[in-house]
């Protein structure tokens, strides 16, 4: 019965792990792609 309220307990906090991973890295990918494009933008308008 522990055991399994164990194992249970570690899968749930693997999966945590993966969930918020995942977040930070999908906030990270958005940052750079919005920061790569504000210096784009900003680029082109010190040209005109």
């Amino acid at each position: 019965m522990e055991s399994t309220f164990l194992s249970i307990l570690a899968m749930l906090a693997l999966g945590l792990l993966v969930a918020v991973s995942g977040g930070v890295a999908y906030l990270t990918a958005v940052e750079w792609r919005d920061r790569r494009r504000r210096d784009r933008e900003s680029k082109e308008a010190r040209r005109r």
